[in-house]
């Protein structure tokens, strides 16, 4: 289980300090904390309004609301909070690049264990195709003809896996939900799959 990201307090200072460069949407918020948590984390809309509201409680952002959505900038008292503790912001910052190194460490042993599980199961599942597989017999015996077969059939796996993940990735894209740990994760398995693939091939 992953420590918590923010100490008490901490994710309030780190709020000014986002919005010191222009007022922002919520979702706009939660976007740069996943980003700069390199997609290991993803704050809530949960998290994120109740700490808005209470720093505008407290007279340190005001709040734009236009049509569905809230915009959100610092006040000067904000401004003047923000100044006041640079100090602090420079201390969380070097958390947070801890935070970082050490939750993409875990995402990536996550990972490595997967694949191996993974790895395991696909052995698995091929030795029990293999024992139950009727024995095929092609119209022509060429062996040029019969690997021409088996070419184009690993043609249309590898043609339908491209299209399903696109279209995947696309609709994830449009909601801004694409992050770094989704293609590190590929990056993963499909380098593990291309040295298994490879194994077979003479």
């Amino acid at each position: 289980m992953m420590a918590p990201v923010f100490a008490h307090g901490q994710l309030r200072l780190y709020l000014l300090a986002l919005l010191e460069s222009g007022p922002k949407h919520g979702y706009e918020l939660i976007t740069a904390l996943s980003d700069r948590f390199g997609g290991t984390y993803r704050p809530s809309a949960g998290t994120i309004y109740p700490r808005l509201a209470r720093l505008e409680e407290e007279g340190l952002v005001t709040r734009v609301d236009q049509e569905r959505k809230s915009t959100y900038a610092l006040t000067e008292a904000g401004y003047a909070e923000l100044t006041a503790r640079r100090e602090d912001l420079a201390r969380l910052e070097q958390d947070i690049e801890e935070s970082v190194r050490a939750r993409a460490d875990t995402v990536r042993q996550d990972v490595r264990g997967t694949m191996r599980d993974l790895r395991a199961d696909l052995a698995e599942a091929a030795r029990h195709a293999r024992e139950r597989a009727v024995p095929y017999t092609p119209v022509s015996q060429d062996p040029r003809t019969v690997s021409h077969v088996h070419w184009m059939e690993a043609e249309q796996l590898l043609q339908r896996f491209r299209d399903e993940l696109r279209a995947d990735l696309r609709r994830a894209d449009a909601r801004g939900g694409v992050e770094r740990l989704t293609v590190e994760t590929l990056q993963t398995v499909l380098d593990s799959a291309l040295d298994a693939v490879r194994r077979t091939l003479p």
